[in-house]
């Protein structure tokens, strides 16, 4: 007789509190100035502001993204494509967002629990910041070798958890670099924005914010506050994945 395999997600409990969001109006020129060496111009900072504290309720998390291994499962289940020849530990990538949103239902029925979703923007941000307004995950400083970022070199995506030192204050994992996630925020300005921010992203592939950056990207896109998308259409080849979200158990 077969035997279904039942999901198993490791949960994180991130509990209601205060987020520090975004950048405020008046140092997002001294952020541009601090990555000028990516080559990223100051407007697309300017999206992170103004900062707004903003109250997150109690929400879980997956430690980790959704790997290749998982994603083979529901593929298989659903008739859906199967993922790139990675290995099983690795995150899925080359997911769209409406795929993203078809697993987290899967798995949701498949764990007796309807609600499992992709995060919101603002809860993916708590996630990674914590109480605090703090630059990265892991603190105020960038270094190299706690996230899968283009500088490792690399190129590629490593398993899921790699980089335990580069966890979030809830001891959330890969919030930076290895792969860039989903959230299911559609892109809009902030409440107060500068005027030059745009209204939409009419050139974005996909107009839902992702957080956290991929294998191929800089260390400016693994700062909490940054908003990023989708902005090509191969969507392996950007390094776009996802992990689950869920209410308060």
């Amino acid at each position: 007789m077969r035997v279904e395999q039942v999901e198993q997600v490791d949960w994180v409990d991130v509990p209601a509190g205060l987020l520090r969001r975004g950048t405020p109006v008046d140092e997002v020129g001294a952020v541009a100035h601090r990555y000028a060496d990516t080559g990223v111009p100051l407007e697309w900072y300017l999206k992170e502001a103004p900062r707004a504290e903003i109250h997150v309720p109690a929400f879980r998390i997956a430690r980790t993204p959704v790997t290749v291994g998982q994603w083979a499962r529901f593929a298989t289940a659903t008739g859906r494509p199967a993922p790139r020849s990675s290995p099983a530990d690795h995150p899925v990538t080359g997911v769209t967002w409406e795929a993203a949103t078809a697993y987290c239902r899967w798995v949701g029925q498949r764990l007796g629990s309807p609600d499992v979703r992709l995060p919101t923007e603002d809860e993916w941000e708590r996630a990674a910041r914590g109480d605090d307004g703090r630059e990265f995950p892991w603190g105020e400083e960038y270094r190299t070798g706690l996230a899968n970022l283009v500088d490792l070199g690399i190129g590629t995506t490593t398993p899921v958890g790699s980089f335990p030192d580069g966890a979030s204050p809830f001891g959330v994992l890969d919030m930076a670099g290895n792969a860039d996630e989903w959230t299911s925020t559609l892109y809009a300005p902030y409440p107060g924005a500068p005027a030059e921010v745009p209204k939409t992203e009419d050139w974005a592939f996909d107009r839902h914010i992702t957080r956290g950056g991929a294998f191929r990207h800089d260390r400016d896109l693994a700062r909490c506050a940054r908003r990023h998308g989708a902005y090509e259409p191969d969507l392996a080849a950007i390094g776009m994945g996802f992990r689950l979200a869920a209410p308060a158990a």
